[in-house]
């Protein structure tokens, strides 16, 4: 076996996906008024074979075979020994990376975008609506949907529409539409544009007009798809982690450290979420998620119950938030950009099963050209977050002389974003560090609403 790559034949790739809530318990999602969420109440926006999926405490769910033909096309993806970052490091530490920017839209997204489509067809709808940040989710439900017959509409952050052209006309080429939000189509878009015509638009508004327009559909044939933050988005992407545990057996090998970029917790969740179960029955591992300091929603926010989007539409999740009517400063990591974390990474921090780190853009980028320079992959801005945690740890175990091996999901590769390197390679890329008083009053918007319990998993 290549010690470098080490592949999983197509046959050993898991058939079920891993749910944590089988693990951990969690507040449940309310209604504004604070009542709990009954299914029905979600129906209008998903369909009913995916609320339930979003509600289950069943630890293992079928993978249905029209998802894995479809998922096979790429998957599994490799797991990589990063010997010449190694070695530009003088690390003692095994560096391994699961690259997912081998799929076709070149990121983790499509492993829940896929199945998504498909449940969503089964059950009758037509069209699909979702917002996307960088472009990487709109790009997968695009073409997500072009495998299931789908029309699709993304509307996508006004800086990343403005940054990143060719991700229009990637969900394009997949015959999704592709909108800049804040749009004139919507009402939650036009609120936000008579507040303030100049604004760069932010995650929370592209979520509300995009459920705006799923929910506005008179026909009942659309429904609205989101690519983080609930439980079925992080359900679909444990197969990067469950692949991993399979490749790592391998070579005989065990991770010490597990590393994700983290927005709304999708990517770091996929390789996380089976080792946490590991922790949880008390294997000693350390597990980072990593969000940029400029959006400090893990490090910074409290936990409480806030709204997943700007114009209050979706139900009250428990998670860290920095505030529904947070926008973000127009950072380059555009997918890290969320005011909110997925509510089973935000109870797993509450817990102390994982420990969430900040890094500052430029730190990112310059970890992501010394990956570049040694691995030969450009990274996306959002994966070069937790590359800089990566190499954080490498020196770490230099300076201590810990031989440890080190696991990161790869989300992505960068070769859509190359005008933010261009900025990077400029001088151009600056630090942003939220302000305490810019915190405060972020916060003020869930002030009054209901606080989460603290609850443990009694594991």
């Amino acid at each position: 076996m290549n010690d470098r790559k080490i592949d999983l034949p197509v046959r050993e790739m898991p058939r079920q996906w891993y749910n944590i809530l089988a693990d951990i318990r969690l507040n449940p999602p309310l209604k504004p008024d604070g009542a709990p969420m009954a299914p029905e109440d979600l129906a209008p926006v998903f369909p009913m074979n995916l609320i339930e999926q979003e509600m289950s405490t069943e630890r293992w769910i079928d993978i249905p075979e029209p998802v894995m033909d479809v998922l096979s096309l790429w998957r599994p993806s490799p797991l990589m020994r990063a010997k010449s970052l190694e070695k530009a490091l003088g690390t003692p530490a095994r560096i391994y990376y699961k690259n997912e920017g081998v799929s076709p839209p070149g990121s983790h997204k499509p492993n829940t975008a896929v199945p998504q489509a498909y449940y969503n067809k089964i059950f009758g709808i037509e069209r699909m609506t979702t917002e996307t940040g960088a472009g990487q989710w709109g790009s997968a439900l695009s073409f997500a949907c072009s495998q299931f017959g789908l029309a699709c509409k993304v509307y996508m952050v006004r800086i990343s529409f403005d940054q990143k052209p060719y991700r229009k006309a990637m969900m394009q080429a997949w015959g999704g539409q592709c909108v800049a939000s804040p749009s004139s189509e919507t009402q939650a878009g036009r609120n936000a544009l008579e507040k303030d015509p100049q604004t760069p638009g932010s995650l929370g508004i592209a979520i509300s007009e995009a459920v705006e327009a799923a929910v506005s559909d008179t026909s009942g044939k659309t429904r609205y798809s989101l690519g983080s933050v609930l439980n079925h988005v992080m359900l679909h992407q444990t197969i990067i982690g469950l692949e991993a545990r399979k490749q790592f057996a391998l070579i005989g090998e065990e991770p010490d450290v597990i590393i994700g970029c983290a927005g709304g917790g999708s990517n770091f969740a996929g390789l996380a979420f089976p080792y946490v179960r590991d922790k949880i029955n008390g294997r000693e591992i350390a597990i980072y998620p990593v969000e940029p300091a400029a959006c400090p929603t893990l490090t910074r926010a409290p936990f409480v119950y806030d709204h997943g989007d700007t114009a209050g539409y979706t139900p009250l999740l428990p998670m860290h938030s920095l505030g529904h009517a947070f926008v973000p400063p127009p950072i380059h990591a555009g997918g890290l950009r969320y005011h909110g974390m997925a509510p089973t990474v935000s109870q797993l921090v509450d817990e102390g099963l994982i420990e969430p780190q900040s890094v500052e853009q430029t730190e990112a980028y310059e970890a992501g050209v010394l990956w570049a320079r040694t691995e030969g992959i450009i990274p996306a801005p959002e994966t070069t977050n937790a590359l800089a945690q990566v190499v954080k740890e490498a020196r770490r175990a230099k300076e201590e002389g810990q031989t440890k091996t080190i696991a990161v999901s790869f989300s992505g590769h960068g070769l859509l974003d190359l005008a933010a390197y261009d900025k990077y390679f400029a001088g151009e890329l600056k630090d942003v560090c939220m302000l305490e008083e810019d915190m405060r009053a972020s916060q003020k918007v869930f002030a009054d609403f209901p606080k989460p319990d603290s609850l443990t998993s009694g594991k």
